[in-house]
This record gives structure tokens, sequence and C-alpha cells, in this order.
């Protein structure tokens, strides 16, 4: 198969094949695109393309990222991209050989997750309880706030919920996660009794708004954007709120902070690192993992405030 023409060509034909093939998430997708564009104005620049580039310029590439005083976690990110083009590249026949294969990443820095406790937990799911300009609000607010506790959903996953997925007071969550991988969730009775309560309400408004004339929504949490659910962002935006609302530092509080809070509540109280796994959607029991080192941190910290001899040290 003759290779596209183009950098361009050659992003936007990966791109789709890794949709079509890969169920690659939106977001995903854009972070790729993001990436190689780079990668491919970086060679124009130069004059060179992907058809041409060899492992030196894609070296060049990186030591370049690298000056620009890129974070690992990024230029890790970005090698990512280029090996997985090259290989689709070779796969179709667009190269004969794979310049990319023998490239090692700058491997990532270890970041532990940030986390809440459980009463800072509890002043967040406070606080959706009555905040939001009407009952309608209010409701909405506690029901992505304790599904999101409950289940330790990934953001996307939780705005973009079917509403069909939560019919009939359910146990379990069926959640379509990241490369269209299905696993069930549980549901704890606040987040059954919060769900129950806004599918309520929603339904009333849905029922209004057909009774105009207009097409009802297959999501659990409607919008009137474009994706026809509730962003990412405006739930960004919105937990940000609960933390002022609740006391609560905002700096601390994103909705990935509660899918930390989920797995490491969990594991403090005797949950083991598979069932975790299973419940986060991780491939890998390694990215599982990192939750036992900030559980060791707060070890450590009960052990420093808490021992006597460790207070006595202080003195």
């Amino acid at each position: 198969m003759a290779a596209p023409a183009s950098n361009y060509s050659w992003i936007s034909t990966f791109l789709e094949a890794q949709a079509a093939e890969l169920g690659a998430a939106t977001n995903t997708q854009l972070a790729y695109g993001r990436d190689l564009k780079d990668f491919a104005e970086w060679l124009e620049r130069r004059g060179h393309d992907f058809a041409g580039a060899d492992r030196d310029r894609i070296e060049g590439y990186l030591v370049d990222c690298d000056a620009q005083g890129l974070a690992k976690s990024t230029r890790a990110r970005r090698l990512s991209a280029i090996k997985q083009l090259y290989r689709f590249a070779f796969d179709e026949g667009w190269r004969a050989d794979n310049p990319a294969i023998q490239i090692k990443g700058p491997g990532r820095d270890q970041r532990l997750p940030k986390t809440l406790d459980v009463p800072e937990v509890d002043r967040l799911l406070e606080a959706a309880r009555v905040t939001g300009r009407t009952d309608t609000d209010r409701a909405r607010n506690t029901c992505l706030m304790e599904l999101l506790y409950a289940t330790g959903m990934r953001v996307s996953e939780l705005v973009a919920l079917p509403v069909a997925a939560t019919r009939g007071d359910p146990r379990m969550l069926l959640v379509l996660g990241k490369g269209g991988k299905e696993r069930m969730v549980p549901l704890s009775p606040p987040a059954r009794e919060a769900l129950a309560a806004w599918l309520t309400l929603r339904d009333a408004e849905e029922d209004a708004r057909r009774a105009k004339g207009a097409t009802g929504s297959k999501y659990l949490f409607p919008s009137h954007g474009a994706s026809g659910h509730l962003t990412r962002h405006r739930f960004y935006l919105l937990i940000k709120e609960l933390a002022v609302a609740g006391g609560v530092s905002p700096a601390k509080v994103t909705p990935h902070t509660l899918r930390h809070a989920f797995a490491t509540h969990l594991l403090a109280n005797g949950a083991d690192l598979r069932s975790i796994q299973m419940l986060l959607g991780h491939a890998d029991v390694a990215t599982t993992e990192i939750y036992t080192h900030v559980l060791d941190e707060r070890l450590a910290e009960l052990v420093h405030e808490h021992h006597p001899l460790a207070r006595g040290s202080k003195t």
C-alpha cells in the first residue's frame, strides 16, 4: 500500500485506524493528533517528513523536547505516539522499516496521586446536596458525586453514562471504559438513593421537553451542548464549586481526585489490589499498585504523629 502524500494524511489515516480497529477514545485520538502534529512540524522545519525520518531524526526531536523543558511524562507520551505511528506504517507497508522500534523512552517520574480523606469526601457530598439553583440541580449534583465516589469511574465514563444502564434500581452498573472495554461496578446504598431521586426529576424534565416536540436524551446527565451530555469541563468547574462550598481546598479537588479517593479508601479498608484493578478498569495491576505507596505514606504519617517514641524524638 502506497504511503500517504503528506504528514497530515499519515496522521489522519493513523487516527482513523485507531478509532476503527482499537476503539480509541476521542480524548486519546486528540492527544495522539497533537503530539504527532508537533513532531510533523518539527520535521518540516528541517526539510523532512514521516516517510524519510530515521532513528537519528526521531531522537533529535526528543532531545529538542528535553531542551524545551518538557516533562518526562510529556516526552514519554510523544515517543509512544511516534512508535505507534511507525508500527502502523510498517504494518501497512508505508515503510520498509520501523525507525522508532529501538528507541527507549525517558521513563516517568513516579508521582503519588492526590487524594482526599473521608471527612473531606463527606463535606463534598454534603455540599452537593445543598448546592444548585433548583431541586433538579441539587439532585443532579448529588447523583454525580455519589456515583463518582461509589464507583471510582473516570469522569468521561460518568458524564456519558447511558440512562438505560441505570434503570430498575441496579445494584451494579455496566460501564464502558477505555478501548471499548466493559466492566461492572457496584453501587452503594447512598448512590442508589441519589440515582433514584435524580431519575425522577430528570425523567420529568425529559417528558416536558418531548411534549414540546424536542427529542429525548439517551444520557443520564443530558445537556443541550453538541455532545448531548454534561461535559468533562463543566463537571470540573462544578466540583471546584462544591469544594469551596464544602470548605475543602479547591486545589486538592478534581474529578480524578475522587477516583483516587475511592481506590485509596478501599485499600485502607482491606480490599485487595486485583479487585481494585477490576473496579478501576486498569489494564495492568502495576497501574493500581501506586495506591499502595499512598497507603504506605499515610501509615508512616500516622506512626510519626502518634507513636510515643516518634513524638519524643521531636522534642
